[in-house]
């Protein structure tokens, strides 16, 4: 449990100064050093009180916004027993409310000789880091939020749009270059007014939080652009202001937030509280190593100097222990209470649900701490349900009210579109009717999967079906990060793929997987950019590459119009043609005692039984889902991913109902210009998706589409 009487971790700004506390349990004592440049010696080193818990606190008269500020922490450096004390250097406070400046990569944030020809044996350096370490601001928290409120879309209506920050405005041609890159130019009316014209209702933001590049990477000239290493877990990167590092980050972080909201467009981060960038044993001592590294850390039972790593970066929190569980929870309630943040995405969240011997918990101290806080319970809570740890595929396994990444969603749609195989049919059929093979023993329904088809993780959707393998050279790693084939989806597509352009074939098989996405039950997410075809030139863990190649080519827009269109369009069809019952699973008669609402069928129109699911020789699929008015709001999906023409029969249970084609991905249009009576057929392309609707449908979506639907 925590102690909600325990004093405000952090510097608090008071009437006649400010207040300083940190946890540091196993610590001797504790230093407030205070320092007029990023670059200094401290100009005022006081030491600090320990009282309760081993809450340290010091209150420092006439000590305002905008204060510099770091702690040197007294203790045992043995790291046979865990501890890594070493007041030599100045740490970042983890309750820092903005960082002032990122680590200035040298020899002093080590405490060893980095220098030396076998690091495993390195002898215990103890260098003074002040000048280049990394330094808290001291903030005034207050904000002028106006009548800003959460917009609180429902579930079941929520379009999640994953991006970067920097990604999403640095070659916007129409936001000011000094936004651009920034959150100013998040807040930029260009940039909201395509989030408004696309329909979706959330942004899911790529890691703001403080930001600590590896230092590999920094030796050869690049950066951690994506951002999955945490420094600071309470203050806004201080890379993403345009107006200063001294608390200025801090305001224009919150007024992105509340131009989001005027939007009606929620804002959910993604965070990562599973590791910090301080890396394995070897790694520099920047905060939490130097605070309490035992209290912290998962370390290893039998060899406690080296780190329990279910992360791939080298260390991982232990949220099993209480510093790092209140750090966590009081992180996660600043960032909704104090920058009205909507909801959260958790990466690598199987790592936040191990006990003290590893083993995966999913109701574990946090996320039941979640599930009864007041606060955190009324967010949007997403789990990334794998980490690199034993057993470390969890979907489908965590409790509500948590939402998970449907990393089976991806992987099915591809295979079934690109690489065609039939027996992917029953598995597909799944993912469309809610996965509810994978949410319904923990008691949630469809809208638990957030589905998607492609990530910040993987090729851009365009570089998907344009591209055999990866091309990740420019990263500096030889091509061997990433994956070669991303999850064996391109090995059926034709030819030598290895292009950019983007063939009507191609752009086929893009738009399959799209439509797939928006209109099947569960979250969609969508990938930045992927409303324009961006490309990264094939490469598929552009982790490093703050460049071109990974922030959004805005002229996309106006080469791809056509395309733009067709997603928009799409998306404002999904509130038509998604059954009303889009936060249940759908069912077949026999499971849902005898009343249907899904009835899967093949080309002959006839329901397909449990022998012709994985027939090899069937690749296609036919679906009926009946909503609230029976027929009349009725869709059905004729899907064809082979290479010939196929035609289906209606299902006889369709008479004497008529249909329009709402979506045929042969073509960008939507056209809901093709009237067919029961018991017809229905003559398909290769490799396409056919939508048919009921009356009832097609003319409430024709109405409130007001004619985007169709171009001319």
């Amino acid at each position: 449990m925590i102690d909600d009487d325990l004093p405000p971790l952090g510097a608090t700004l008071t009437e006649h100064g400010t207040h300083f506390a940190l946890r540091a349990t196993n610590a001797t004592g504790v230093e407030l050093c205070l320092f007029d440049r990023e670059d200094s010696r401290e100009s005022l080193r006081v030491p600090m009180q320990r009282g309760s818990d081993g809450v340290y606190t010091r209150h420092v008269e006439n000590v305002r916004a905008g204060q510099l500020y770091g702690l040197r922490v007294h203790g045992p450096f043995d790291p046979d027993r865990g501890h890594r004390f070493d007041a030599s250097k100045v740490l970042l406070d983890p309750y820092a409310r903005a960082v002032a400046n990122e680590p200035r990569w040298s020899h002093e944030l080590y405490s060893y000789d980095i220098l030396a020809s076998d690091l495993e044996t390195a002898a215990v350096s103890h260098e003074d880091s002040a000048r280049v370490a990394p330094k808290g601001v001291v903030i005034d928290p207050h904000f002028d939020w106006g009548d800003d409120t959460h917009p609180r879309t429902p579930w079941k209506n929520t379009v999640i749009y994953e991006c970067h920050v920097k990604g999403m405005t640095a070659r916007h041609p129409t936001v000011p270059e000094m936004f651009r890159g920034t959150y100013a130019g998040m807040s930029d009316p260009a940039v909201i007014a395509h989030l408004q014209s696309l329909g979706v209702t959330a942004v899911e933001l790529m890691p703001i939080q403080e930001i600590g590049d590896e230092r590999h990477l920094i030796a050869r000239g690049s950066r951690n652009y994506w951002g999955y290493s945490t420094l600071g877990f309470f203050a806004p990167a201080g890379r993403y202001s345009a107006s200063g590092r001294h608390g200025q980050q801090v305001i224009e972080c919150k007024e992105m937030v509340r131009a989001m909201h005027r939007a009606g467009i929620e804002v959910l981060l993604d965070v990562v509280y599973n590791h910090t960038c301080e890396g394995n044993h070897l790694g520099a001592t920047l905060s939490l190593r130097g605070v309490d590294n035992a209290g912290y850390y998962r370390l290893r039972e039998t060899q406690k100097s080296r780190y329990e790593d279910v992360t791939g970066t080298g260390n991982s929190l232990d949220l099993s222990k209480p510093s790092a569980l209140r750090l966590v929870l009081d992180s996660l309630r600043y960032w909704v209470q104090e920058f009205h943040i909507d909801g959260f995405r958790f990466d690598l969240a199987p790592a936040l649900a191990r006990g003290q011997n590893g083993t995966f918990v999913p109701e574990s101290a946090l996320f039941a701490a979640i599930a009864n806080d007041p606060v955190l319970s009324r967010a949007k809570l997403i789990a990334e349900p794998w980490d690199l740890g034993p057993a470390g595929y969890r979907l489908g396994q965590f409790a509500h009210p948590m939402r998970e990444w449907n990393g089976s969603f991806r992987d099915t749609t591809r295979r079934y579109w690109l690489a065609r195989t039939g027996h992917m049919r029953d598995v597909f059929a799944s993912r469309v009717a809610g996965s509810s093979d994978l949410f319904a023993s923990t008691h949630r329904g469809a809208t638990a999967g957030i589905n998607f088809v492609t990530a910040h993780d993987g090729f851009t959707l365009r570089d998907l079906v344009s591209y055999a393998r990866k091309h990740n050279e420019r990263n500096g790693e030889n091509n061997r990060d990433g994956t070669d084939f991303e999850h064996g989806d391109n090995h059926g597509l034709e030819g030598p793929t290895d292009r950019v352009d983007v063939t009507d074939a191609r752009q086929r098989s893009a738009r399959n997987m799209l439509v797939t996405l928006l209109l099947s039950l569960g979250v969609p997410m969508l990938s930045h950019g992927d409303e324009m075809l961006r490309t990264q030139g094939g490469n598929n863990n552009p982790y490093c590459l703050d460049d071109a190649t990974s922030w959004m080519d805005w002229s996309l827009a106006a080469k791809h119009a056509g395309w733009l269109d067709w997603v928009r369009g799409m998306i404002a069809l999904r509130k038509h043609l998604v059954p009303p019952r889009r936060a249940m699973f759908l069912r077949q008669g026999h499971e849902n005692h005898g009343v249907a609402d899904v009835f899967w069928f093949g080309c002959d129109g006839v329901e397909l039984e449990p022998r012709r699911w994985r027939d090899t020789d069937e690749h296609t699929l036919g679906v009926l889902m009946s909503g609230a008015l029976g027929l009349e709001d009725a869709v059905i999906w004729l899907c064809n991913p082979t290479d010939n023409d196929v035609t289906f029969t209606l299902p006889t249970r369709t008479h004497p109902q008529h249909y329009w084609t709402a979506v045929d991905t042969v073509s960008e249009r939507l056209p809901f210009d093709a009237r067919l009576r029961a018991h017809v057929t229905y003559t398909m392309a290769p490799r396409a998706l056919v939508v048919l609707v009921g009356s009832a449908i097609a003319h409430t979506a024709r109405a409130d589409a007001s004619g985007r639907l169709s171009r001319p």
